[in-house]
């Protein structure tokens, strides 16, 4: 197919923005190029687009949206390019093509805390949003980068603020990867601290690495282990269970029955990554089959296709699904009973 041409002007012509649009020795415009397979030349505030016409039309979109992004002198930088090409990217595959009830949509769900407002990004992160202000008890249940527990912190900061809750507990189970905490320095609490890691990156980025220091010493805020979390009754509270795929049944079981008046909890994990002993089956794989029936507890799934990390994050994760469906089509191929001729 024969690459077509297209002339883009950006108005205002302003070197400010548009230097600031392309990036340092134009990396802004080349991460564009390799995500969208175009070639695109500069020319003050005219840009020549070269290649398939899904390829301008794409581009175009994100040159127009990130040039928007530049007027409030926002920093253009190689992640808002990621998250900017997601996002118009996955109104294609949904056929979005409204605007005005994107626009919507995005202040219905637009998560404001002190120090940043968080935009859920596509289809499947706005109902996220809306499950976690909406129901008691939520899931969102997906593989790593879509954004579940940063928005599920986000969600929990917000009500915090906002005086709908006293305070926040972030729980995961103390299993990772397989490996021992026997062996680390310190008590339960000071073992488990640096897999609980991304839950205080996510509380300093919206809240201040201060404040969070003095709302966890208050007992505002929780960091815990599950295992911290039996025979307790949580009311008034937004708890988040991390990591949930490491839990048991019994785990699991007891964890939602800890839920008080007044409370939200939402479950986070990724049925992909089991780190749990042979043999012991996932909570998380279990609760959405015993669970589904309940009208007032929201599911959300996730797919490669709502990965908003780095571009390659999403290839890895949709590799790793094609690789995972070949080998149990292999295995299921293998465990069929075999038709001799006689029988038939």
């Amino acid at each position: 197919m024969e690459d077509l041409k297209t002339n883009l002007e950006l108005l205002p012509d302003n070197s400010q923005r548009l230097s600031n649009l392309c990036g340092r020795l134009n990396e802004n415009i080349k991460m564009i190029e390799r995500t969208l397979s175009l070639r695109i030349q500069q020319r003050g505030n005219i840009f020549c687009l070269n290649g398939s016409r899904k390829a301008i039309s794409d581009g175009c979109q994100i040159l127009e949206s990130l040039y928007g992004l530049t007027e409030s002198g926002k920093l253009i930088h190689p992640q808002m390019i990621s998250l900017t090409v997601h996002e118009i990217l996955h109104h294609e595959a949904t056929g979005d093509t409204d605007p005005a009830s994107d626009r919507s949509s995005e202040n219905f769900t637009l998560i404001k805390t002190s120090r940043t407002s968080v935009k859920p990004r596509g289809q499947h992160q706005t109902n996220y949003v809306k499950n976690i202000r909406k129901n008691d008890i939520s899931f969102g249940i997906g593989p790593a980068g879509t954004g579940k527990t940063y928005l599920a912190v986000a969600c929990a900061v917000e009500a915090l603020m906002s005086g709908n809750v006293n305070r926040i507990l972030l729980v995961r189970p103390a299993v990772e990867a397989g490996e021992k905490l026997g062996f680390l320095p310190g008590d339960l609490t000071q073992k488990i601290d640096p897999y609980l890691r991304p839950l205080y990156d996510a509380l300093y980025e919206m809240l201040g690495f201060e404040k969070v220091g003095r709302l966890i010493e208050k007992n505002i805020i929780e960091v815990a282990p599950l295992a911290f979390m039996r025979g307790r009754t949580l009311n008034n509270s937004f708890i988040i269970l991390d990591e949930s795929q490491n839990t048991t049944s019994s785990q699991m079981k007891m964890f939602l029955t800890r839920i008080g008046f007044g409370s939200t909890a939402v479950i986070t994990g990724d049925v992909t990554q089991i780190d749990l002993p042979k043999g012991t089956r996932s909570g998380l794989v279990q609760v959405s089959s015993i669970l589904d029936s309940i009208t007032e507890i929201g599911f959300t799934y996730f797919s490669a296709k709502d990965v908003v990390r780095h571009r390659l994050v999403q290839q890895i994760v949709e590799a790793y699904d094609a690789f995972d469906k070949k080998t149990v089509s292999k295995i299921n191929s293998k465990d069929s009973p075999q038709i001799n001729e006689r029988d038939s």
